[in-house]
């Protein structure tokens, strides 16, 4: 590795991503596909269980109710998650439909309507009675409830869908190193020096893409690591949770100031139909306005400790009568926040520093999708959809 010059000879590689989860690994392969020389740097392993999308499903929505922006963001990554599905010769996405369910004027439902009606979307939309008939599951509503189904929505297998990234990049001709941290980036005028905990790469620039490790690189950005439980629930004997009865859902929870999502049992992957919560109880979602405890990243509590899934215990409990109310599974997961609850994609103050990242909790459906707009503002190409809402340098004016 030569770092003594900036002739053409002296670079390691053209683009260094650092960071091979959700967003980096899809970057490392959008990148390679390109013809792009590219080396990824990854401090586990591809697909591993310490990062943000670890937990063996996500949700995936076309009416995206956090903006409107973010519809064709994931059109394209539902279409980058089917080539993946092509190279990799297994299923990474389940269209199941998805059913959003709260007050007429709550951000869910609002949120789902302005997507849908922005883009044209073939939602449905649902009074309590057509959604008590046609989802029993979901009969137990807060009076004044409504619903909206929304049929392009499903699962994605994460940990499966970031090795399928990681193997197309591969394919395309990146070099992946794994097992391999690195510590400090050193942009200057002419490129980029990458250190890691045993040598440095001199490389043109830089995508950093390491989720809640994001601001070790690029501290003047305002994201934020916290720990996230993770939690599945049983159907009572005789019941049913399957996809079929329960798929995919966003809603308020009866009686409570809250909401619940999740989505029934998904065949070979988890012990049970997957239940999270949101709202003012978990600081997550538009109605909180933080701010967010930082967690350290390097230092995640990965015990889940007795009392810790009381909260989302009572929620299933008041929201679906047909689950066990007590976890069947538990683990832990990292979500970064960022003040707006929107990602940071794109150039950075920096000219030569590309950053991908700051989840806030619904990201991974754009994952495949986000690594196309890394890739895009690497190489200089022009945007395929309007991302300007996703500038990390809105954050600094």
């Amino acid at each position: 590795m030569s770092t003594t010059s900036d002739d053409q000879s002296s670079f390691d590689a053209e683009v260094a991503v650092i960071g091979l989860g959700a967003v980096g690994s899809s970057a490392a392969w959008r990148l390679a596909a390109r013809g792009v020389d590219v080396i990824g740097f990854e401090q586990f392993e591809p697909g591993n269980a310490w990062g943000g999308s670890t937990g063996r499903t996500r949700l995936f929505r076309v009416a995206c109710l956090e903006h409107p922006g973010l519809t064709p963001i994931a059109r394209r990554a539902r279409d980058l998650w089917r080539e993946l599905e092509a190279s990799a010769g297994q299923a990474l996405f389940f269209e199941t439909g998805g059913l959003m369910i709260g007050p007429s004027d709550s951000h869910i439902i609002e949120g789902t309507l302005a997507a849908a009606e922005a883009h044209d979307l073939p939602v449905e939309r649902l009074d309590a009675d057509e959604i008590a008939s046609r989802f029993p599951a979901h009969a137990r509503t807060n009076p004044g409830d409504v619903g909206v189904w929304d049929p392009e929505a499903g699962i994605l297998r994460p940990e499966a869908a970031i090795i399928a990234a990681a193997d197309a990049a591969r394919a395309a001709g990146a070099r992946i190193l794994t097992g391999t941290r690195v510590v400090a980036i050193e942009p200057d005028a002419n490129g980029v020096t990458v250190l890691t905990e045993v040598a440095k790469y001199r490389v043109r620039r830089v995508a950093v893409t390491s989720g809640p490790w994001i601001t070790r690189f690029v501290p003047e950005l305002p994201l934020t690591p916290h720990r996230v439980i993770m939690t599945w629930f049983r159907p009572r004997e005789g019941h049913d949770a399957d996809l079929d009865v329960l798929p995919v859902f966003i809603r308020s929870v009866p009686g409570h100031d809250t909401w619940i999502w999740g989505h029934g049992v998904v065949p070979a992957s988890g012990p049970g139909s997957k239940e999270g919560f949101g709202g003012f109880d978990a600081k997550v979602g538009p109605e909180f306005d933080g701010p967010f405890v930082a967690d350290d990243p390097d230092a995640i509590d990965r015990v889940v400790h007795p009392g810790e899934t009381d909260g989302i215990r009572d929620l299933v409990a008041a929201t679906f009568p047909d689950l066990e109310p007590e976890p069947s599974g538990v683990t832990t997961c990292i979500m970064t926040h960022t003040p707006d609850q929107l990602f940071v994609v794109g150039v950075t103050d920096h000219p030569r520093v590309v950053v991908g990242g700051g989840c806030s909790g619904h990201s991974f459906k754009h994952a495949s999708a986000l690594g196309e707009l890394v890739a895009q503002s690497v190489v200089g190409e022009e945007h395929f959809t309007d991302a300007a809402f996703l500038d990390p340098r809105r954050f600094s004016g």
